[in-house]
Formats: structure tokens, sequence, C-alpha cells
């Protein structure tokens, strides 16, 4: 029989095939045995639930049932019958099990246990096999098609922009160094510095921080684009919400403002957020009793008032608060954490750069709901964003999330040519490097905006999940490039 005529178990279990023949592989989670017969729950990754394999040992040989343990991969042929037991309307009764691959018991560190996630990010070439990663991943995987979905509904293109760049769109400067010259033995200029014109690129390059200058010019031309790619920062934070890899979608809109964006990226956010809950109702709602139970364990000035299902749908229902960020460190500044001095950072005067701790207070304590903070400093922002009237602030957005804090940021675009390369010489910014971006505003500027959506903490709202390390496959840290 052919491996692609299996039936998956999520079709198993959602479709009426009492009396007829199938076929299942999967991993063995479980087996219990007595005299009689043997109970064995068997997990294909297609949905959270395991389906109950009944073998007889006068049909199945002894010698195979003995082979059967925690985490070995076996194929099953039987016949599906209505379930004696609670928990689901059919089982397979064994008529035929062939052992794909063995797994030594004493060996297997996934026993049917509970695991710490540290002990689980040891060894995460394993644990999807888990429950709880099992769902992450296929959570993650149904945000990941709405967000395709949605541009794809609205009119937008996909622009693949490049993952290996002469450019730093942030300014910031922590950029991981892509070359293939001898670190040991570098070529040298006259002045000692190296020389990168003997490099593959012939000149300095890194890995991405943003597609958003190249996919700016796709809209040049596009009207409405969005890209979806790894970025990368070599930033040393060991925190749970940093990685050093990570995935990034940034729609650039033609003949958009400030308030268009905000509209687009509230409507995006819902539209995402609608589709997991439609389409991963029982990965969520196991995801929804964990994160209720890790929530009990937590001080109770640090637990979540909602659940993470209650929080979602919340989310959706309402529309997002706005306003300034001139309002919004007025209510900071007013706080009962700002004059108990509760805060980490307290809140003084206009200026300061917004911390975690802050955007929670506005989003979890004072609004309740998701804020979009519109119109901040333009000394703590990037050069490109759209200078407002008042010369103090630009046309700047963060949306900020419960539990999370930032998870959008984006800003109206500077059309001006004199005031962009205006901001570009405050800034010591080469004009001359970024000529490419300039002369989008040389031959045919107009308004345009877009922002950008970190997907892990994106996923990390939608699994309720504690740590950005545990929403991505393989994580990359300070330290940690495993697999």
């Amino acid at each position: 029989m052919a491996f692609n005529k299996r039936s998956k178990i999520k079709l198993l279990l959602e479709s009426d095939k009492i009396g007829e023949q199938a076929t299942i592989m999967g991993w063995v989670r479980t087996k219990r045995s007595n005299k009689s017969v043997s109970f064995i729950a068997v997990n294909d990754g297609s949905i959270i639930n395991n389906y109950q394999v009944v073998a007889d040992p006068n049909v199945i040989n002894e010698d195979t049932l003995r082979r059967i343990n925690t985490g070995a991969c076996i194929k099953v042929t039987g016949k599906v019958v209505a379930s004696q037991g609670s928990g689901q309307d059919s089982e397979l009764v064994a008529e035929s099990i062939e052992v794909l691959g063995e797994a030594d018991a004493e060996k297997y560190p996934l026993q049917p246990k509970k695991h710490s996630m540290e002990f689980l990010r040891d060894i995460a070439h394993l644990r999807m096999r888990t429950n709880t990663f099992g769902a992450v991943f296929r959570v993650r995987h149904a945000l990941a098609f709405a967000v395709h979905q949605y541009f794809n509904n609205k009119g937008f293109f996909y622009i693949h922009t490049p993952i290996i760049t002469a450019s730093d769109a942030e300014g910031a400067g922590e950029t991981f160094k892509v070359t293939t010259l001898d670190l040991k033995n570098p070529p040298l200029t006259e002045e000692g510095n190296i020389n990168y014109t003997e490099d593959f690129f012939e000149r300095e390059t890194n890995l991405t921080v943003s597609g958003q200058l190249e996919g700016e010019l796709a809209a040049m031309a596009l009207s409405e684009i969005y890209t979806f790619g790894p970025t990368f920062r070599a930033e040393n934070s060991n925190t749970t919400r940093h990685l050093a890899e990570f995935w990034m979608i940034e729609p650039e809109m033609a003949f958009y403002d400030a308030e268009d964006n905000q509209d687009l990226a509230e409507d995006f956010l819902k539209s995402i957020i609608s589709y997991a809950m439609e389409n991963c109702k029982e990965d969520l709602m196991f995801l929804d009793k964990r994160a209720a139970e890790e929530n009990a364990k937590k001080p109770v000035n640090e637990r979540s008032e909602m659940g993470l299902l209650e929080r979602l749908q919340f989310v959706v229902e309402h529309d997002f608060e706005r306003l300034t960020y001139t309002e919004a460190i007025e209510i900071l500044r007013n706080s009962k954490p700002n004059k108990k001095k509760k805060f980490k950072y307290l809140i003084e005067e206009w200026g300061a750069d917004l911390q975690s701790e802050h955007e929670r207070f506005l989003v979890e304590k004072h609004f309740k709901k998701p804020v979009i903070l519109t119109d901040y400093p333009k000394e703590i922002k990037a050069f490109y964003m759209k200078q407002n009237e008042d010369g103090k602030t630009v046309a700047a957005m963060d949306i900020l999330f419960p539990g999370i804090g930032e998870i959008v940021g984006g800003s109206q675009r500077e059309e001006s040519l004199e005031k962009l390369t205006a901001r570009m010489d405050e800034l010591k910014i080469s004009q001359e490097e970024l000529y490419w971006y300039l002369d989008t505003r040389r031959f045919g500027t107009t308004p345009h905006a877009g922002f950008g959506l970190g997907f892990e903490r994106m996923v990390q709202f939608v699994t309720g999940m504690g740590n950005i390390r545990d929403v991505i496959a393989f994580p990359r840290t300070p330290g940690n490039a495993e697999f």
C-alpha cells in the first residue's frame, strides 16, 4: 500500500468512517496493556488529539507490540469502530501494525509527563512532538497563511526584499556582517582598515534588519505591497521578547496617510487573529487552559484579568484606543506607579522613550484595550518618518497589545526630498549611499505610509506563550545557534 493512501488523524476524527478500513501513521504518545488488549495513542501532528489504536495480541504478534514504545513511529491498518471510551467517537482496531521507526524507551527524552520550557528548549529538535509545541506551530502556520490571504484579498503584491544588503534601514548599526574574507588575514587598505573591495560583493554588507526601504521602492510603482521575511538584529538582548533572527511583515502603501495606515493595521491585526480563532479551535482551547495554569502561578499583581480566548475575542471586538504620545505622557506622568516610583523608568518629561512597562500600563491598566500611540518626538524615531507641522513630532504610530507591549511600529513616510535630506544630514546619514531611496522623492513622489509587525510577537500574543523563544522552531539568541 502506498504511503500517501494514509488517513490523517484530523480527517479521521472529523468524518464518519465507522465500519471502514483505514491506515494511519504517526508517533506513539502512550501505550498501556493488559493481558487481553493493548491501547496505543498515536499522533501524526495534523491535530492536537491522539487517535486510539486497539491491538489484540492474538492478531498483532508479541514481538511487534514489544517494539511499540513512546516515541516510536508506526503504521496501523485496521477497521474504524465506534469508541467505547470517552474523548473521541471512533478508534482503530488494528489488523496489522508495522514499526517504521523504533524509540528506546530508556533514552527517549519526551516521556509522557510534564516537561519545563527550559528543558524543551534544550531539545528543540524534538519539542514539536509535544502537545504545547504542536499547537503553537499549527497556530503559527494559520497566522502566516492568514497574512498572505489578507493582503492578497486587498490587492497587495508580495515582494521579496533582499536578505543580504548594504543598508541599515534602522540606522542602529547592530547588524550581522556578511563576508567571504579570511578573518585571520583580511586584506587591508593603506590606512589599515579592512579592504572590502576584495570581498565577494566588493563592499561592506550585512544581513537585513528590515525590508522597509526596498518595500517603499516597490510601493512607488505597484501602489500597495507587503514583505514577509526573516530579519536580523545583532543585539545582545537576553529577554523573553527578543530574538536575533525573526520574521517581519511590512506593508508599504502609496497614497496612504497616517490615519489610513492606522486603519489598515487595526483591520489587519483583527483579521488574522479572527482567522486563527476560527481555524485553530482545538489548539487554542488547549493553549487557553495552559495559559490559565501559568497565570495562576504568577503573583496576584502580575496576573492577567482575562483568559487567552477571552483576550483574543476582546481585541477582535473592540476598537483600538487612539491617542498621541503627548497625551500618553500626561497619563503616565500622573499615574500611580509613576508617582509612587513603581516604574523602573520614571516618566518626568516630554521626550522620554517609552519602555515596555509604560506601554503595558496604558494597555492593561489604564485603557484595558489595545492602544495606537501616534505623533512621537522626532528625536526618538527614524529619519524616514514624516515630520509634522509642529516641527517637534513625526507621523509615527505604535500599536500596543496586552502582555506584549509594542507589536506594530509604523509611520507615514516623509515624501519631501528637502525635509528628508535635511533630516539625514542632521543624523549624519549618507545621502550618497541612499541615492536610490532618495530617487523615489526626486521622481514622482507622493504621500505614502507603512508599518512593520514582528510575526513572533503576534504568534506569542495569539498562543499566550510567555517567551518568544517558544514560538519559533529554532530560536537564534545570544550564544545559541544550534540546529
